[in-house]
């Protein structure tokens, strides 16, 4: 039986779930006419790089259903290269911009989000993706690009333990951080914000899964992760921004993986 102290956090966090508007305190920062933050975060580097734009040149499945039913979450890859445009199209699908509203007031992205707010920023660690240098990267939403933060040294071992030793997300071709921005939020819902934002990293990570199936890749959410390594990896500050959620993303062959991804769950067999 969980402790007292356990039992405790798991009643906050069923609160926290459970939350009641009649509890909020004052007005929001909006409410207060205090000055909306950023859009997106400014660029972090001088070197950029202009991404494709012609998905119709992708083999994309037609089938909405199909893809519905087919999507798996995939951990073995083939480590086979990936290209600029496929990458593009994810990043795309994912947190891509197609018209800002009002002055500067809004996104209307590719997923939703409560308010527009869209308080996640999205980075990379590209292992093995064409034309691109092994290396951290950042997206830049409004202009779809990307811009290159340099090389990380030991990159393989940097992955296996900012993701508590998942080594298999160690031979994906290209790994996506989502960071949350929280002001983004809070400052058009104060602290009924945080319960928004959660239901809206779940929409960037099915539109992944989605994306992914619809051109023969893979991914696998992945939730237990170190922050602050991750964070340290592109140098977040770990309080105005952090780690939200990490998704590998690799080359797959469905036969393949569905043998290997049952020796991976084998253990699941020796317990019924």
């Amino acid at each position: 039986m969980a402790s007292r102290k356990v039992q405790d956090l798991i009643h906050e966090g069923r609160d926290f779930i459970r939350f009641d508007e009649s509890h909020l305190v004052e007005p929001s920062d909006q409410e207060k006419k205090l000055p909306q933050p950023p859009l997106t975060k400014t660029k972090m580097a001088d070197q950029s790089i202009d991404l494709p734009h012609d998905f119709e040149l992708l083999p994309i499945k037609k089938d909405f259903l199909a893809i519905i039913n087919e999507r798996e979450s995939h951990r073995i890859y083939t480590e086979e290269p990936m290209s600029l445009l496929e990458l593009s199209y994810l990043l795309w699908t994912t947190q891509g911009v197609k018209s800002i509203r009002g002055k500067n007031y809004a996104t209307m992205r590719t997923v939703p989000s409560g308010g527009a707010r869209h308080p996640f920023e999205t980075y990379l660690l590209v292992r093995k993706v064409t034309g691109l240098v092994p290396g951290a990267y950042h997206y830049l939403p409004l202009t779809h690009k990307i811009e290159f933060l340099g090389e990380v040294e030991e990159m393989d071992t940097l992955i296996i333990d900012a993701l508590d030793r998942q080594r298999w997300a160690a031979s994906a071709n290209v790994l996506f951080f989502w960071s949350i921005v929280p002001y983004r939020g809070e400052w058009r819902y104060s602290e009924f914000a945080h319960r928004i934002m959660l239901v809206d990293i779940g929409y960037v990570s099915q539109n992944l899964y989605l994306a992914c199936e619809s051109i023969g890749l893979g991914t696998c959410a992945i939730g237990a992760f170190h922050v602050h390594d991750c964070d340290h990896l592109f140098n977040l500050d770990g309080i105005d921004e952090f780690t939200i959620l990490v998704s590998p993303v690799g080359t797959i062959s469905k036969k393949k993986n569905q043998e290997k991804e049952q020796a991976f769950y084998a253990f699941l067999k020796e317990e019924e």
